[in-house]
């Protein structure tokens, strides 16, 4: 008679081929990157005169990630030099690792004193299409001359 270790490890030995045998999702991660081209146009100011400027965003996207944006943006610049923040959300369409579809992405910036720190994510479950169950971060370079970069790390998740 088998012991009841052996038994429990056969057990757990079967479970884990049945596992393995099932479809898995695509949980890796990628990386893209290329250039970008922006265009920001400052709005009207809506009542009181006020720190707080608003601003479209229209952005090109090449590289990994084909794409157009449209956004809308709210910032504020400090009595102190080299101090502000601004806040945006972007809605991307195109293709991006060979997926078509759209995602949104959430910006949120600060400049404290010349230094700064900024987040720009995928919006939970706002991808469509082939993005649908897109998630991940992207990182913006800026270099001399004012060209724009981005680097966008990402895993597409089947939804269950």
């Amino acid at each position: 008679m088998p012991s009841r270790w052996y038994l429990t490890a056969y057990v757990l030995c079967c479970a884990a081929l049945v596992l393995a045998q099932q479809p898995k999702k695509d949980n890796i991660a990628y990386h893209a990157t290329g250039p970008f081209e922006v265009k920001l146009t400052p709005q009207p100011p809506e009542g009181e005169p006020t720190t707080l400027r608003r601003m479209t965003v229209d952005k090109q996207f090449h590289g990994e990630l084909e794409a157009v944006s449209q956004g809308q943006m709210l910032s504020v610049t400090a009595r102190t030099k080299g101090s502000a923040g601004y806040v945006a959300m972007e809605i991307v369409n195109g293709t991006l690792g060979g997926h078509r579809g759209t995602f949104v992405l959430q910006h949120s910036g600060t400049m404290n004193r010349g230094q700064p720190q900024l987040s720009v994510t995928v919006v939970p479950d706002s991808g469509t299409g082939e993005l649908r169950g897109l998630s991940g971060s992207m990182k913006i370079r800026i270099e001399p001359g004012g060209n724009h970069f981005y680097d966008f790390d990402y895993q597409i998740v089947e939804s269950p």
